[in-house]
């Protein structure tokens, strides 16, 4: 009759009920007859198998610790330098909104505008002053003296007439753009008016 030992471990079977006794008080008979049964092989055989493999993994690692460090380094360096020229890149932008919004035509609009307003400004103060040093006769009564030096009636009228030329083909740019922008009215097309408006 099979005892649950042997049916357990049936290369016991083979031994005898002296054999099974000595097994339980004669330690170096136990293992000898444990590392010669077929299951307890194949493990030993496994964790050699399981053994040789870590090894090979672990001296794989260790070849490939030194370039593995050098990715790593590599890495962080291109990270920063990713940082670096995001950081960069947020700068430039700006400054490419800043340029382009310099050459907009509502900006452009507005230089205009100003620029018109202070040439009508320069003409009235040379007229201003001519009359006033009109009242005020040189010397010899044929000459005035104004901001820009002595100047006579000729040559008011001609600087009078360059001030007012320039002042008038600036006007006519101005409403050229601003008829061409008004069919679309925006918020930065109102700011710019609103700047001109305060500015005049």
């Amino acid at each position: 009759m099979a005892t649950p030992l042997l049916q357990e471990f049936p290369e016991l079977s083979h031994l005898s009920r002296e054999d099974l006794e000595d097994l339980l008080v004669d330690p170096m008979y136990f293992q000898a007859i444990f590392y010669s049964l077929d299951r307890v092989k194949a493990l030993y055989q496994t964790q050699a198998e399981l053994g040789m493999a870590n090894e090979s993994i672990a001296n794989s690692n260790l070849r490939l610790q030194e370039s593995l460090y050098k990715l790593r380094s590599e890495t962080q360096e291109a990270f920063d330098e990713a940082k670096a020229l995001e950081s960069r890149w947020k700068e430039v932008e700006k400054e490419q909104r800043d340029v382009y919004q310099r050459f907009t035509p509502q900006f452009l609009l507005m230089r205009l505008r100003h620029s018109t307003i202070a040439q009508d400004d320069a003409s009235e103060a040379l007229a201003t002053a001519f009359i006033q040093q009109q009242q005020q006769p040189s010397s010899n009564g044929t000459a005035i003296t104004t901001p820009n030096g002595a100047m006579g009636v000729d040559e008011f009228i001609k600087e009078f007439k360059e001030l007012r030329k320039v002042y008038h083909k600036r006007a006519m740019w101005a409403e050229r753009i601003w008829r061409n922008l008004i069919a679309k009215p925006s918020p930065a097309l109102r700011r710019t008016n609103e700047r001109s408006t305060s500015g005049s």
